[in-house]
């Protein structure tokens, strides 16, 4: 890991991608380095309304991390097939088109917050397939 900068890692809970996420973790060398936050559809999660409860545990608990562990970075995996987005979905219908926006509209809104509240904190945006390929957004 870059000794400059200390990590946050923001992922979904969902068990295929467990294993997925720690491999992507590991190539990039930062196993052990890292403090971690897992909730339901990651950036969709911690930004739809639909979840607006869970809003302030997120933030409150990104604070902490920054006050504890020193993190100066954000790193945030959403992944395809991802019920958070299948449930915030407002269309009749849900495709990989449909669900793509729904990630980069809670990537754009999580940039805002973390501009707004933490605006020195670095962040990544990534999107993550079913056989763990990743793109950067």
């Amino acid at each position: 890991m870059d000794n400059k900068f200390k990590a946050m890692v923001l992922s979904c809970m969902d068990p295929r991608f467990q294993p997925k996420v720690f491999n992507y973790l590991k190539k990039r060398r930062l196993i052990g380095q890292y403090s971690a936050f897992t909730i339901a559809g990651a950036a969709v999660g911690i930004t739809h309304n639909k979840f607006k409860k869970w809003h302030n545990t997120f933030l409150d608990n990104l604070l902490t991390s920054i006050q504890l562990h020193k993190i100066n970075k954000l790193i945030v995996i959403n992944h395809q097939d991802c019920g958070a987005a299948k449930i915030v979905n407002s269309k009749k219908e849900f495709n990989k088109d449909i669900e793509e926006e729904i990630h980069k509209n809670s990537f754009k809104e999580l940039k805002k917050i973390l501009k707004k509240k933490f605006p020195k904190l670095y962040s990544e945006f990534y999107f993550m397939t079913l056989k763990g390929s990743i793109k950067k957004f």
